[in-house]
């Protein structure tokens, strides 16, 4: 009975059973806990198990919230929760001491979440698949010719494979929405500044990585939101959560609006046919919904843009290794981490204060120019991916040319990096399978600030075209 409990249901309706006294939140941990014992063998989602943790707060009280009680899993990335190890995908964190909670992880217990493990990642969180040597990689339960999606892959692979409904997610350049594309979930790239990072860290990537997760339902998504968002004050980004839970406000009307959708990549290059379908799918749903939806030209100059954030983000990764000297007692070395990282922190070494500054201002400016080129669109519907996923093994950690290893990688994210330069809110969604089983996610992207009107149309669209049956098809899950 809880197999089939634990399938039909989504975390909001699980937690709904638990708060009716059906199921019990100890029944749900010992089912997840099972699941992973007999998936995770195949699919290498989950790197730390909690199990006595996880058994504890089941058996404890509950919070009365729209998750409490649910099974989930923690990305392990940066965020420290209950003395839990944090490696970051990295030998060179495999043995690192551990810190004080995040306000993250503070949120997430707080809700009522209950995490039975740690979920994959590449390392440092730099690559759009999971397969670190470190833990070795995750399979995507869909099709293990393609890969899991990066950084957020083990987390999305464990709720895709069914072993927790819901899992802890964080984007920066299409983290969350590029693994929730390629495993047929929902995920949510949040507004800069709706989600506090902290206290270790104030700004992750100059407003570009937020915090999310990766779920079976836009209303799961909302209920998430709800219980990790609201900045802290002194933030660099101050985003004030709206009166209304965004849980609350589904099921409500919604506004007719003004969608955008585009028919070509940002250098003008047709879609992909199976990417183009499922924009078409997307734009006729838009419109059976009573929305207005035109053709809209999404442009913008994709290589100067990520040669900008590459020259930024390198230079991040080399100041975290600057940064670990304290708790290593030395400085990193080439040995400590994957050949492709050390080229990056390599490369972000070669650049003046100056230069970095300059770097930064015109990241603004592009922000800036792709917020006010979509400014007469409430929403514009955009791939996720713009074409097909690729083959595990394509985007290699291995490699030392950092040059080459954009060359394959940078052209994944053309639809993702430039919403987490603009701080604006991006929503994936499931609406199309591939031919031999290959999940199409659509992006719905909305003005900074208005989660809201992206999860009320989302639900919308979920309930004209649900995706909950065809998740429970996914081969590692029957």
């Amino acid at each position: 009975m809880i197999n089939d409990v634990y399938e039909g249901n989504d975390a909001v309706g699980l937690a709904q059973l638990i708060k009716s006294k059906q199921i019990s939140a100890t029944e749900l941990v010992e089912e997840s806990i099972a699941r992973i014992e007999e998936k995770n063998p195949k699919v290498n989602a989950v790197v730390f198990k909690t199990y006595d943790h996880a058994r504890k707060r089941a058996a404890g009280p509950l919070a009365n919230t729209p998750l409490s009680g649910v099974p989930f899993v923690i990305k392990d990335l940066s965020t420290q929760y209950e003395g839990f190890p944090v490696t970051n995908g990295s030998k060179l964190f495999k043995d690192a001491p551990t810190g004080p909670n995040s306000y993250f992880a503070d949120r997430m217990a707080a809700a009522g979440l209950i995490a039975v493990g740690k979920s994959n990642l590449p390392e440092f969180g730099l690559c759009p698949t999971t397969e670190p040597r470190l833990h070795g990689a995750s399979i995507n339960p869909w099709n293990p010719r393609i890969v899991p999606g990066g950084s957020s892959g083990g987390s999305a692979v464990a709720v895709a494979a069914g072993m927790v409904p819901i899992a802890d997610a964080s984007d920066g350049g299409g983290s969350i929405r590029i693994p929730s594309s390629v495993n047929g979930l929902v995920g949510l790239k949040v507004s800069r500044g709706r989600v506090p990072f902290g206290p270790g860290a104030v700004d992750t990537w100059y407003g570009m990585g937020v915090l999310g997760c990766v779920s079976r339902s836009v209303r799961d998504t909302a209920a998430f939101l709800d219980a990790v968002g609201g900045s802290l004050p002194g933030d660099p980004y101050f985003l004030p959560m709206p009166g209304t839970p965004y849980f609350s406000m589904l099921g409500g009307p919604v506004d007719r609006l003004r969608i955008g959708f585009v028919t070509a990549e940002p250098d003008g290059k047709p879609l992909d046919s199976d990417v183009a379908k499922a924009v078409v799918k997307a734009t006729q749903l838009c419109r059976d919904l009573g929305h207005d939806v035109v053709e809209k030209a999404f442009r913008y100059d994709v290589s100067a843009l990520h040669t900008t954030m590459r020259r930024l983000t390198s230079a991040l990764t080399k100041a975290i290794f600057e940064s670990c000297e304290g708790f290593l007692g030395r400085k990193v070395t080439q040995d400590d981490v994957e050949p492709l990282t050390w080229a990056i922190a390599e490369f972000g070494g070669q650049f003046t204060a100056a230069q970095h500054a300059a770097d930064l201002e015109k990241l603004r400016q592009f922000g800036r120019e792709i917020v006010l080129g979509l400014d007469d669109v409430d929403v514009l519907i955009a791939p996720t991916l713009p074409t097909l996923p690729k083959p595990p093994g394509y985007f290699d950690m291995s490699l030392t040319d950092v040059a080459e290893y954009d060359r394959r990688s940078g052209p994944n994210a053309v639809f993702t990096r430039p919403f987490n330069v603009s701080g604006q809110p991006s929503l994936n969604l499931p609406l199309h399978v591939a031919s031999d089983n290959i999940p199409v996610g659509v992006q719905f992207i909305g003005r900074i600030g208005d989660e809201a009107t992206l999860l009320k149309l989302g639900e919308q669209i979920e309930k004209r075209s649900p995706w909950m049956d065809r998740l429970r098809q996914t081969p590692f899950r029957v």
